[in-house]
């Protein structure tokens, strides 16, 4: 009889849930790369993004909160390309020993002028194409930290990377209706290098990487001239800086403001880039449209 009750008990057990896996903590530096690990991670990470949306990573100052998020992870994903220029002191204040991965490691990195010195553009997401190279770093990362899952995690990213490539022939395709002598769009600061590189558009901004940097009168002036003698109609602000410049801009050089493109940053989760990929959608066809009301030069 105890046999027998055993036995039922045994079966009951077995026959009850496994208890969920508590999925491991994984810190991302800005939301973009954020998005992007709990794309591939899913179910098997807990990510905490340090720059969260509409938030401007070039500026940002690390709380007490980063700190402890550091102290408490063994992963921690960032862009590179001295992007955050702030990590290295917070890795040290934390006590971060685990594994930092460089997301755009494998990139060939563009440069860009600032303050009279060439250095590594860091948007380098901005290019699908690179966006792959994302992918393929973080997975790898994820695969070698959970083995238990990594079969999963691989399907996950190759399924992701599949979207990419898709939102990428479809990007050129659409950019390819705009006659290249009006491929010419103004925004906030100099963070389209790479899309303007793959997707062949002319990038000007009044402000380079620092996005806290004030451009001198002539800068402005000269690219007022500009507007008016190419005939560019339209300014775009950006969800992480200021709309001052780009309002002063558009009145100036009789323009009209394009609405916000996203960058550095995500939307919030309601707001219409609220993914890496959502923000091409939101993007594209913005630019499309205003470029398409650009003079023939």
């Amino acid at each position: 009889m105890l046999r027998k009750i055993l036995l039922v008990l045994i079966a009951l057990l077995a026959a009850l849930p496994a208890a969920a896996e508590t999925p491991r903590p994984v810190v991302a530096s800005f939301s973009i790369l954020g998005d992007m690990v709990k794309e591939i991670g899913g179910p098997y990470v807990a990510v905490t993004t340090l720059v969260g949306p509409d938030s401007d990573t070039h500026v940002y100052e690390p709380t007490p909160a980063d700190a402890k998020a550091l102290a408490d992870t063994q992963l921690l994903f960032v862009n590179g390309l001295d992007f955050e220029s702030w990590m290295p002191r917070l890795v040290q204040a934390s006590g971060f020993k685990g594994k930092m991965i460089v997301a755009s490691n494998g990139v060939k990195p563009r440069t860009m002028t600032e303050d009279g010195h060439e250095i590594a553009d860091p948007h380098a997401w901005q290019n699908l194409s690179n966006g792959l190279i994302y992918a393929d770093n973080i997975a790898h990362a994820l695969e070698a930290a959970l083995p238990a899952h990594a079969a999963d995690i691989e399907a996950r990213a190759k399924a992701y990377e599949d979207k990419i490539r898709a939102l990428d022939e479809k990007t050129r395709h659409e950019l390819a209706a705009i006659p290249a002598i009006k491929r010419r769009v103004i925004t906030s600061h100099d963070a389209f290098g790479y899309f303007g590189a793959a997707y062949g558009i002319e990038f000007l901004a009044p402000v380079g990487l620092n996005t806290e940097a004030e451009p001198a009168a002539a800068q402005i002036a000269a690219l007022i001239e500009q507007m008016k003698r190419e005939g560019i109609k339209t300014v775009f602000l950006e969800n992480m800086t200021s709309g001052r410049l780009a309002t002063e801009l558009a009145k100036e050089g009789g323009a009209k403001l394009g609405g916000e493109l996203y960058s550095d940053a995500l939307s919030k989760p309601d707001g219409p880039a609220p993914t890496y990929l959502a923000m091409f959608d939101n993007n594209v066809p913005k630019l499309e449209k205003a470029m398409q009301e650009n003079a023939a030069r």
